[in-house]
């Protein structure tokens, strides 16, 4: 049995392995992403962390920047070969707890394969599933935007939030919400 947004979560996963096997070794060890501090490879690990880094998030409790920062520093001395190795099984194979909750970790996967995507002036079609989780994303971490804002998906999806009229497709608008930088021209503001 799968699980609501499951099957849509492994295809992501697996887009992002097949993305980051398209990038010279340059790019993936430190390529530009639109996470300033990560390489495509630091990304990845964070990615993986969520179904592998349990132990970090209760060694930091609240202090989920410190936990992902933990994840990302242990894989470092790893070969892209073996971290490779690994992300195709965490694309194939989801821990239990992440299959329970892949709707929401589907929004974070695909935040961040954007990330690597947009960091490297790269695009691709984003699946309607993608695009919707990458909003719903940009609402759990940016939601405070909805008090000065009222977001409008052009590309489907209800308005949401009150203020200044933001319109641009789910993914600009979820990127924007989470903070992503350079995100400005895609959106249109009316007062």
């Amino acid at each position: 049995m799968a699980f609501p947004g499951e099957v849509e979560l492994r295809e992501e996963r697996r887009a992002v392995v097949a993305t980051l096997d398209s990038l010279s070794d340059a790019e993936f060890e430190s390529g530009t992403t639109l996470c300033s501090e990560w390489a495509p490879r630091d990304i990845l690990a964070h990615l993986m962390g969520v179904d592998t880094g349990l132990v970090e998030y209760v060694k930091a409790p609240g202090r989920i920047g410190q936990a992902n920062q933990a994840i990302v520093d242990k894989a470092r001395s790893m070969s892209r070969h073996r971290l490779m190795n690994r992300a195709r099984h965490w694309a194939d194979k989801p821990a239990p707890l992440t299959r329970v909750t892949a709707l929401f970790f589907l929004g974070d996967t695909a935040v961040h394969h954007q990330d690597i995507l947009r960091g490297l002036d790269r695009t691709r079609d984003v699946p309607d599933a993608c695009r919707s989780a990458i909003l719903r994303e940009g609402v759990v971490l940016g939601g405070r935007k909805l008090l000065s804002f009222r977001i409008e998906p052009t590309d489907g999806g209800r308005a949401m939030g009150r203020g200044t009229v933001v319109r641009g497709t789910s993914e600009a608008l979820g990127l924007w919400m989470t903070g992503r930088a350079g995100l400005e021209p895609e959106l249109e503001f009316a007062d």
